[in-house]
């Protein structure tokens, strides 16, 4: 009987890595939502990994397989927020957009996906989200693009002209990373009932309008 040729195997092999990678997506999509579950229930200070474990119905082993800490689930809950608010703005860079529009949907977004957890979870995960970007820092490791929700926007915005014409590349990043913190502190603000009855997307489109005007009318 003839061996497989080499396409039908690297074909097989091919296939077989997708199946892995869609299986790995789905543990870790389970540990986080069991994890969340509990934390809207117990608290996040009494949950353990014991805890998500049982919960999920995996082994321990396989929960550190994927996050090293507990802590790091928490870090995750934040990604899939901020991924929420890239995927409104990926849409709405697709047609013809204004800056203010592209950046309130994108916060109304994010603010569902808080709004979905306890205003003391919400805060634990802005903190972790600081903690991560400081070991990222000490690390000297590159900038982590998930946690990055403007970047698509202001290069866009940029090579549309919808920044100023002083406004170099280099400093889209940077306002991106301006934009980011206002997101952070500003969901840490809400969940602390800072807003009062004004909705944490209107507050912070506003502060981030403010902030990109300063920049496009600075000499």
């Amino acid at each position: 009987m003839a061996s497989p040729s080499r396409s039908a195997q690297a074909d097989r092999g091919q296939r077989r890595a997708s199946f892995q990678r869609a299986r790995s997506h789905e543990t870790k999509r389970q540990l986080v939502q069991a994890a969340m579950a509990l934390w809207r229930t117990k608290g996040y200070a009494t949950t353990t990994v014991a805890d998500i474990c049982m919960a999920a119905g995996v082994s321990k082993a396989l929960f550190y397989f994927y996050f090293p800490r507990k802590e790091d689930v928490l870090f995750e809950v934040g990604v899939m927020s901020t991924q929420s608010a890239q995927r409104a703005i990926h849409r709405l860079l697709e047609k013809p957009y204004e800056i203010e529009a592209v950046v309130s949907a994108a916060l109304q977004a994010f603010e569902r996906s808080m709004a979905r957890n306890p205003k003391e979870l919400v805060i634990e995960t802005i903190l972790e989200g600081y903690r991560h970007e400081h070991r990222i820092l000490a690390e000297g490791a590159p900038p982590d693009m998930d946690t990055d929700m403007f970047r698509e926007l202001f290069t866009r915005a940029k090579a549309d002209g919808k920044l100023g014409s002083h406004v170099a590349d280099g400093d889209v990043p940077h306002l991106a990373y301006l934009a980011q913190t206002m997101v952070s502190e500003g969901a840490r603000h809400w969940a602390a009932g800072a807003f009062g009855p004004r909705s944490f997307a209107e507050v912070v489109t506003a502060d981030i309008c403010t902030l990109v005007t300063g920049y496009t009318h600075r000499p």
